[in-house]
């Protein structure tokens, strides 16, 4: 990467949520030869609008466009840096790294959370990177610089948002059970949540369509199927 490229001292970090059916989870990147794990970032071209660097970045790493994107927060601590770690990558991936390389300066991050379906995504690792991984949140491995920390924020910042904007929307299919979007609602919380007061509460928010059942052999037992009404 050339310095002349790219904006000096700011890059981006994602945390880019994807819900399996019953848990959420987090694509980690492992760097090449190293054992450093991280969350995909990169950085701004000096030609570039920040949030499209910030697609750009995750189109490379899901393959996807039109992916909900929010900006959350800027980690900015003297204690991120650490230039040691990002030489390690350089060096193991075969680069010449001299001492007042750009790479190595002190970066502020401004961090986006991501929210993907996640049976459309084939994830890709970077040129620096081995792997591209889904992680669950109660497995992750330990990241580099302050990235746990970015991913708490990440998550405090989603479960803030739960009621107030449907971040719900583009974890599930298009069509979805009650039980399926209570289970979204679980794994973003952390917590079990009785079905009776979950259904009647999401129910009186009037955000939900109803539609014909989810017939599967037993009649009766078929549960309704939802979508989110148009905003």
């Amino acid at each position: 990467m050339e310095e002349r490229k790219y904006l000096p001292h700011i890059a981006y970090d994602s945390v880019i949520f994807g819900f399996s059916g019953n848990q959420l989870k987090i694509l980690i990147m492992k760097y090449h030869n190293t054992g450093l794990f991280a969350l995909p970032g990169g950085f701004v071209k000096i030609d570039e609008d920040l949030n499209t660097a910030v697609r750009r970045g995750l189109k490379e790493r899901t393959g996807l466009d039109n992916i909900y994107l929010e900006q959350f927060y800027t980690f900015g601590d003297v204690s991120r840096y650490q230039a040691g770690a990002m030489k390690t990558i350089l060096e193991a991936n075969g680069h010449h790294v001299p001492e007042n390389y750009w790479m190595l300066d002190r970066f502020i991050s401004v961090a986006y959370y991501a929210l993907i379906n996640y049976e459309k995504v084939v994830p890709k690792p970077d040129a620096l990177s081995d792997s591209c991984d889904w992680y669950s949140l109660d497995k992750l491995p330990p990241l580099m610089q302050d990235h746990n920390q970015i991913v708490e924020k990440a998550l405090q910042t989603l479960r803030d948002n739960l009621e107030r904007k449907l971040v719900s929307v583009n974890l599930l299919p298009s069509l979805f059970t009650m039980n399926e979007l209570q289970k979204v609602y679980e794994a973003i919380l952390g917590e079990k949540l009785r079905r009776t007061t979950f259904q009647r509460k999401i129910l009186s928010l009037n955000i939900l369509d109803r539609h014909d059942k989810q017939y599967s052999g037993k009649a009766h037992k078929a549960p309704y199927l939802y979508s989110f009404k148009e905003k």
